[in-house]
């Protein structure tokens, strides 16, 4: 399975960005998608999961109510909608794909990563 995340930038304070995360290879849709991300400095942070139901969807407390994951199997598309965007945002978004159906929030249970992109919110 491979992995790859895009559609970073730089936006101000408030505004708005969607990432996608495309997956390639077999069996895709067994796999749960989950975005982290990095800030310079400090270790990788969970943001969000979505299992193959899509109604189990988790998030951090952090973004939650603010950040929207989704996921379009007939792309093996991954998205993330972010809105409110604020400048403790900023880092490297990244998406990985795991095979727990356990909606992990741990970096060591995703098998696979993507390279990441790069969010900067500025105040």
């Amino acid at each position: 399975v491979q992995l790859q995340a895009f559609g970073g930038g730089s936006v101000q304070a408030g505004g708005s960005l969607t990432l996608s995360c495309g997956i390639s290879g077999r069996a895709t849709t067994s796999y749960a998608v989950g975005w982290f991300r990095q800030a310079p400095g400090k270790e990788r942070e969970f943001v969000s999961v979505i299992p193959w139901n899509p109604n189990r969807a988790g998030y951090a407390d952090s973004v939650k109510g603010r950040f929207t994951i989704s996921r379009d199997d007939a792309k093996n598309t991954v998205y993330l909608q972010m809105n409110a965007l604020r400048p403790e945002d900023t880092a490297v978004y990244s998406c990985a794909a795991t095979s727990s159906t356990l909606l992990s929030r741990e970096t060591s249970d995703y098998d696979y990563w993507g390279q990441g992109t790069l969010v900067t919110v500025s105040s």
